[in-house]
């Protein structure tokens, strides 16, 4: 088996886990299973059931702390960036992740929504998420809200974290690389009594960038206890603590006639970097009843804010004078003072029973709650068509420190969420050969929003039932059909023109596809065709200028493919492919420009073609553990502009080397190139004004100390 002594050292410090209960074990059994005298600790992944991943209906993929290590990945927007269904979107400033999977991204206003352990994660302000307690990411693909509540239908992505082992063990990193990159990061558990294991791990990284002025400094702790109360009862708890100081960037402007540098920042440093703070706590209990029912009940608390200044490029064209001369840029100035608070409760009992002669897989739960953010925003800018060049700057050669403008407040808004939900699931083995699933879910969802200037409250109350059901049939050991429906809901913010609150974007989505493993597991994958269409998109009031109704419609479809090639003893090759179409199905007005978007228009930032391809060879140089690979990501052109269907992100390609030599048990080396061709790119964007480059060719080195 290839490399087992690096498998034994940093990355086998996370928790193993049968894959019946954590399948994100299933695409590297063969690796594990060579791995001796590491303590298991049985932990249900939330929502799961007793249902391995493989069984299920649906594709899902899987990222894994293994992968990351290797790739030298150390945040989770990169890591993403490793799943071909998953784009990268607009992300604030560089203030959060923002992702859209198969072609949907939810409200660009707000974070992505993800999971951590079951709970959520995207709601509220954290900031960048730190790799150095991830065990794995699993992008659970098509349509969830049957399951897990209110979501986006291309997927939901779901991060499971390291947890505490009862041997002791541990590592720590220390990196070093180009534009200044430090960072030192380190994890340890052990078993404090035969019933009690603990786990600290965690991160400080203090980085320049290659966008002048930039720098950012990144705190993550994150401890936990594993507590047995008994043969069959455990409880764990694990808190995060996330300290960010990053500047906020918009990028650069692309625009005809205008040649910015990638390099050129146009904010202004003297404002300072947006502070983000978040503390998050979850509780698990778990139970065994017996042999074949099992209970757990969590609960989970985040508390995040963002606040600081920033100073924009301007986007009214009114008050942009780098439409006028090509050279100076107007600008806008922002505070923002964002705080959320966010509780949440799960009870889930899972088991399986025969009945008339079928076996029952039953997953039975109920969650709730309770949300509350805190937006206060102030702003100056120039008058509309007043030709000012207060705070303005000059593209291509920036002076930085002028007096700032005083800003005036525009916001204070108070958002309150609550909602509780009911589902059940129940996986029937039919037969031998064919597994029938059928899942419902209930969903009562309550929002008010105030306005602390007028003292104005917009309240809605909404219900929704979404049923999923999906079938599976296993042609022989190897190759699996399977096929599934499912209807999706996410609610709408805000009120229309009358004060009522706008109906809930919902969706229907189908997707059919092959699962297979042959030749005892040299190949692996799934292929996956899908067909989303989502209602009640926000649009422009037609008849109530400045207000929003819910009449858009929009479609995603394409397929995926998802593969694995054990090339030989020693050389894996992971393949993604993801084809998709997603674009509006009738016309609408974008709400916030008034500008008209015709039918068949694409989504923003989402390329029809992504390419994802990993080769990891392992390999021994004078008795020494060598692991050298490289990652290819191929991206296709994309709309980088919602209201100018002309202005496209170009296609790019980016090729990332990576290398691992194992000193000895105890010392690894580790170098990465990024971008080794130093090709020039566009990450993301949100319009022409505001479009990020991508990270040019870096290289860093680290070394662990393994113990």
């Amino acid at each position: 088996m290839y490399n087992k002594k690096m498998k034994i050292g940093k990355t086998a410090i996370a928790t193993v886990i049968s894959s019946l209960l954590s399948p994100q074990i299933f695409a590297q059994d063969d690796a594990l299973s060579d791995i001796e005298k590491i303590e298991v600790i049985s932990y249900k992944q939330a929502y799961r059931g007793n249902v391995p991943v493989k069984e299920l209906p649906q594709a899902v993929s899987v990222i894994s702390a293994q992968e990351l290590d290797a790739m030298g990945i150390s945040n989770f927007q990169t890591a993403l960036s490793l799943d071909s269904s998953l784009s990268r979107q607009n992300n604030f400033g560089g203030l959060w992740e923002s992702f859209a999977i198969r072609g949907f991204s939810g409200d660009e206003n707000l974070p992505s929504a993800y999971l951590i352990n079951g709970f959520s994660a995207g709601r509220g302000f954290s900031g960048l998420r730190d790799t150095s307690n991830i065990e794995s990411i699993e992008v659970l693909k098509g349509p969830a809200s049957a399951l897990y509540g209110r979501g986006e239908p291309g997927g939901t992505v779901n991060i499971i974290t390291k947890k505490p082992q009862f041997e002791q063990q541990g590592y720590l990193k220390l990196s070093a690389g180009e534009y200044a990159h430090q960072r030192l990061e380190g994890d340890y558990t052990s078993g404090i009594t035969d019933d009690v294991a603990f786990r600290i791990n965690g991160s400080y990284e203090d980085s320049e960038s290659f966008r002048d002025t930039i720098e950012s400094k990144k705190t993550a702790i994150t401890p936990s206890i594993f507590v047995k109360l008994g043969d069959d009862t455990s409880l764990t708890y694990e808190f995060e603590y996330a300290d960010q100081e990053i500047p906020f960037d918009r990028g650069i402007p692309v625009l005809p006639g205008v040649n910015v540098s990638p390099e050129t920042f146009l904010g202004e440093p003297s404002d300072g970097p947006m502070e983000v703070e978040a503390m998050g706590h979850q509780l698990t209990l778990q139970h065994q009843i017996n042999a074949d029912w099992f209970l757990s009940l969590g609960a989970g608390y985040r508390d995040s804010s963002l606040e600081g200044y920033s100073s924009e490029i301007e986007l009214s064209p009114g008050r942009q004078l780098l439409y006028t001369d090509a050279e100076t840029v107007s600008r806008q100035r922002r505070y923002r003072d964002y705080d959320a608070k966010d509780a949440s409760l799960r009870f889930e009992l899972n088991g399986s029973f025969d009945a008339l002669g079928t076996k029952h897989n039953v997953l039975i739960g109920a969650d709730g709650y309770d949300y509350e953010l805190h937006s206060i925003q102030e702003r100056w800018r120039t008058a509309w068509g007043s030709g000012d060049t207060t705070f303005s700057v000059n593209a291509y050669n920036p002076v930085y420190g002028q007096t700032a403008p005083e800003t005036s407040p525009t916001q204070d808004n108070l958002e309150e969420q609550n909602a509780f939900g009911i589902y059940l699931q129940d996986q029937m083995a039919l037969s031998e050969k064919v597994n029938l699933l059928i899942g419902v879910r209930f969903d009562k969802f309550e929002q008010d929003i105030t306005n602390n200037f007028s003292g104005n409250t917009v309240s809605q109350s909404k219900s929704e039932v979404n049923p999923r059901i999906g079938i599976s049939y296993q042609v022989d050991e190897g190759v699996t059909l399977y096929s599934n429906y499912a209807e999706g809901f996410r609610p709408n913010s805000g009120a229309d023109a009358n004060s009522n609150a706008f109906e809930a974007e919902k969706s229907e989505s189908i997707e059919a596809g092959v699962k297979w493993s042959l030749f005892n597991d040299v190949l692996s994958g799934t292929v996956a065709l899908f067909k989303t269409e989502k209602s009640n998109i926000l649009t422009a009031d037609p008849i109530n200028s400045g207000f929003s109704v819910a009449l858009g419609k929009a479609e995603s479809s394409g397929v995926e493919l998802d593969s694995r090639f054990n090339v030989t003893e020693n050389t894996v090759l992971d393949i993604g492919y993801t084809y998709i179409d997603a674009h509006t199905v009738n016309d609408m007005t974008n709400p916030d420009w008034g500008v008209s978007i015709a039918a068949n228009s694409q989504l923003i930032n989402v390329p029809k073609h992504t390419l994802n391809m990993s080769l990891i060879h392992y390999a021994e140089v004078a008795n020494t553990p060598l692991q050298l690979g490289a990652h290819v990501l191929s991206v296709s052109d994309r709309l980088g502009e919602t209201i100018d269907p002309d202005y496209e992100l170009p296609s790019y390609t980016i090729v990332n080397l990576f290398g691992t030599l194992n000193i000895n048990d105890n010392i690894t080396l580790q170098a990465n190139i990024e971008n080794l061709f130093d090709e020039e790119y566009f990450a993301n964007s949100y319009s022409a004004l505001w479009t990020m480059p991508g990270q040019p060719r870096r290289i860093n080195a680290s070394v662990s100390y393994n113990f």
